[in-house]
């Protein structure tokens, strides 16, 4: 684990310099290559719609996406290690599927609560002006013994053997508010799966973020979608009530086959304050989860809501993200 400590201001770090002395490593090539053990917040930033992104990562959450900021706004809720920019992945282990008892996660534990450490072990990152790079084993989000929703977990350590690999690059074919969310799932051997549900991207947002609507990529047609909570097939963009900031996804490879009335979800958690988007990703193979990578592209979309909805739209348009 990495610990880390630093002031606080009402739930957001007090950020410092990307520059971190007698650590980073600045190849030829301009990319920096950081330790793992690395023990100071990182940005990365891009102009973009007359304002700036700016993307943070901690050791707190094991380099998980703590923070995404445009014009003015927070646009991520990083309360406990389950509420970030993240990914995570949920398996039946062999058994009946119950969420969260075996659920690797990349930012941390449940037991990691609002502390300083994750039980997620940061193993990679290099990162360069406006992308982050980064590999990381993954703890489960229950502890051994522990219940989600009365079911216990299925795993038997805190780490698991899973591991990810994920690059997020701010800019795609021009489009400077679009950020390219490249994840990649090791599944190791041996675990008797014969169900996985990849949660490739899911964003947790400050609760101001209120409006949920879904996106047709094909026609641009945007309208009000109910707090579910759940999936079905339309992307997904949350905003604020006026719309002047919103966030979207969009994804080339969904849907899941065989659950094509799935893939985007949407939750609203009124007493914790926060509203929630995901792209998810389904196998289901009654003669077992084969290990190895499983790979998934996604495009996490900011701004207002009127040009996230158009840039989906474009997205879908462009070759190779169709």
């Amino acid at each position: 684990m990495v610990s880390w400590q630093c002031a606080v201001r009402r739930g957001s770090w007090l950020l410092v310099s990307v520059a971190i002395i007698g650590m980073t490593r600045v190849r030829a090539d301009g990319v920096s290559v950081v330790p793992a053990e690395f023990t100071r917040p990182i940005a990365v930033r891009q102009p973009a719609l007359g304002s700036e992104i700016v993307i943070t990562i901690t050791p707190r959450v094991a380099g998980a996406i703590h923070s995404i900021t445009w014009n003015g706004r927070e646009f991520i809720d990083s309360f406990d290690h389950g509420r970030q920019l993240q990914s995570a992945a949920n398996f039946d282990a062999g058994t009946r599927f119950h969420p969260e008892t075996f659920n690797p996660t990349e930012a941390g534990s449940r037991n990691d609560g609002r502390g300083n450490q994750s039980s997620s072990r940061l193993l990679k990152l290099r990162y360069g002006r406006r992308w982050i790079e980064t590999r990381t084993q993954m703890a489960f989000w229950l502890a051994p013994g522990q219940k989600s929703n009365g079911a216990p977990a299925k795993n038997t350590e805190l780490c698991s053997r899973h591991q990810l690999t994920r690059r997020v690059t701010i800019g795609f074919e021009g489009l400077d508010h679009v950020l390219q969310y490249q994840t990649t799932f090791n599944v190791p051997a041996d675990e008797g799966h014969r169900y996985a549900q990849f949660e490739a991207v899911t964003g947790y947002m400050p609760a101001d973020f209120s409006a949920f609507w879904k996106c047709d990529p094909v026609t641009g047609r945007a309208e009000r979608l109910s707090d579910g909570p759940g999936e079905q097939a339309l992307p997904v963009i949350l905003a604020t009530p006026s719309g002047s900031h919103a966030m979207g996804v969009y994804s080339p490879d969904q849907p899941s086959p065989g659950f094509e009335q799935a893939g985007y979800g949407r939750w609203r958690f009124p007493k914790q304050r926060v509203t929630k988007w995901n792209s998810v990703f389904r196998v289901r193979r009654p003669d077992g989860i084969r290990s190895g990578d499983y790979e998934f592209q996604n495009f996490v979309v900011i701004g207002d809501l009127q040009t996230v909805i158009d840039t989906i739209r474009k997205l879908h348009r462009l070759p190779g993200t169709r």
